[in-house]
C-alpha cells in the first residue's frame, strides 16, 4: 500500500518551494526597481548633497508623482543656494514646485532674483513670482531696470511718423523724440505698458509746443520742451520710470495759421455774398411791388380822367362852364402836353369832351 504520510510530506514541500520562489522573485523585482529609481535620481541626489540644496531622495522620487521635473527644480534650487538667495529670504523646494505647477517660469524667476541681488535692486521671491504669474517677463524687467532702454516716440511701427503740433504763431512743427526708461519693479504688476508712455509723451510734447508763442523759440531751445514734458510726471501708474526725454528731430511744416485765416476769409466772403444776394432779392421784390403800385395808381388816374368829360358836359348843361372857359382849359391842357412831350414823358393827350 502507498504510504499516506509520505504523500502529504511531498505535497507540503512543493507548496513551500513555490512560496519561497514567489518571495525570491518579489525581492529581485523590488531590488531591480530600486536600482532603476536609485540610478535615475542618484545623480540629482548627489548634486543636492554636494551643494547643500536641501532636497532629500524621497522628495526627488515624489516629484515624479506630482509631475514636476526633478532636474529643473534641483537646478533652480542649486542656483538659488549658490547665489546666496536662501540666506536673504527663504525659498523652499515646495515653493519652487508650486510655482511650476502654476505655469510659472521657475528658471526665469531665479535668474531675475540673482540679477536683482547683484545689481542691488530690492526684489523678493513673492514679488518676483507674482510678476511672473502676471505674464510679465521678470528677467527682462530686471535687465531694463539695470540697463535702461530707449523708446521711439511716436512708435515707428505706426503710420504717423512724427508728432505734429502748432505753435502760437500758427506754424506747424513736426517732432520726433526718444524716451529713455527703466523698469519700476514696484509698479510692474498692474502698471501701464510702453504704449501708455509713448502716448503720454506725445501728448506732452504737442501740448508744450502749442503753449509756445513762436515756433522759433522751439527751434532755438528744444531742451525746454523736454524739461517741461519731463516735469509733468508722465510715469505715474506705469511700469516704467522716465529717465530722460530727448527731442531727436524737429521739422517746420505748413503755416496752419495763415491757411486757417485764408479759409476764414473765404468763408466770410461767401457769407457776405449770400447776404448781398439776399438783399438784392429783397430789393428786386420791393421794386416789383412798387411797379405794381405805379400801375395801380395809373389805373386810378385813367379812371379819374374818364370822369372829366362827364363833369364838363354836366357843367355845360347846368351853365357853370362857358365856351371861353372850355377853350382856355383846352389851351392849358395843350400847353401841359407840350411841356411833357418836351420833357420826354410821352404823356398822352387828354380826351376831349
Amino acid at each position: 500500500m502507498i504510504d499516506i504520510g509520505l504523500l502529504l510530506a511531498q505535497d507540503g514541500g512543493d507548496e513551500s518551494s513555490e512560496i519561497i520562489l514567489f518571495v525570491a522573485l518579489f525581492i529581485v523585482l523590488f531590488f531591480f526597481g530600486f536600482l532603476v529609481v536609485f540610478a535615475k535620481y542618484f545623480g540629482l541626489w548627489i548634486q543636492c548633497k554636494m551643494t547643500r540644496a536641501g532636497i532629500s531622495f524621497p522628495n526627488l522620487v515624489m516629484m515624479s508623482f506630482r509631475r514636476v521635473p526633478a532636474s529643473l527644480i534641483v537646478r533652480c534650487k542649486i542656483m538659488a543656494v549658490q547665489a546666496g538667495l536662501t540666506k536673504v529670504y527663504p525659498i523652499s523646494t515646495a515653493a519652487l514646485e508650486a510655482h511650476f505647477l502654476a505655469n510659472g517660469n521657475v528658471p526665469n524667476v531665479i535668474r531675475a532674483l540673482i540679477a536683482a541681488q547683484r545689481a542691488g535692486i530690492a526684489l523678493d521671491w513673492q514679488t518676483a513670482q507674482a510678476i511672473d504669474l502676471a505674464g510679465r517677463d521678470i528677467l527682462e524687467a530686471v535687465r531694463t531696470s539695470v540697463n535702461p532702454k530707449v523708446i521711439d516716440c511716436p512708435d515707428p511701427k505706426k503710420k504717423a511718423g512724427t508728432l505734429d503740433a502748432v505753435a502760437g504763431d500758427g506754424i506747424q512743427l513736426k517732432a520726433r523724440a526718444r524716451v529713455t526708461v527703466r523698469t519700476n519693479i514696484q509698479q510692474l504688476v498692474g502698471g501701464a505698458t510702453e504704449e501708455t508712455i509713448v502716448a503720454r509723451v506725445g501728448q506732452g510734447i504737442v501740448q508744450a509746443i502749442g503753449s509756445t508763442k513762436s515756433y522759433k523759440l522751439v527751434l532755438e531751445n528744444p531742451d525746454d520742451i523736454s524739461r517741461l514734458v519731463l516735469g509733468q510726471g508722465l510715469e505715474s501708474n506705469t511700469a516704467f520710470e522716465i529717465v530722460s526725454i530727448d527731442i531727436a528731430d524737429i521739422d517746420v511744416g505748413e503755416n496752419i495759421g495763415a491757411r486757417l485765416q485764408a479759409d476764414q476769409a473765404e468763408a466770410d466772403m461767401r457769407v457776405a455774398q449770400a447776404n448781398a444776394e439776399q438783399r438784392r432779392a429783397a430789393a428786386k421784390a420791393l421794386e416789383q411791388e412798387e411797379v405794381a403800385h405805379i400801375q395801380e395808381n395809373r389805373a386810378k388816374v385813367v379812371l379819374a380822367e374818364a370822369q372829366v368829360p362827364k363833369a364838363i358836359a354836366d357843367s355845360f348843361r347846368t351853365g357853370r362852364l362857358g365856351l371861353l372857359d372850355y377853350y382856355e382849359l383846352k389851351n392849358v391842357q395843350a400847353d401841359t402836353d407840350m411841356r411833357s412831350a418836351i420833357a420826354g414823358e410821352g404823356r398822352q393827350a387828354s380826351p376831349t369832351p
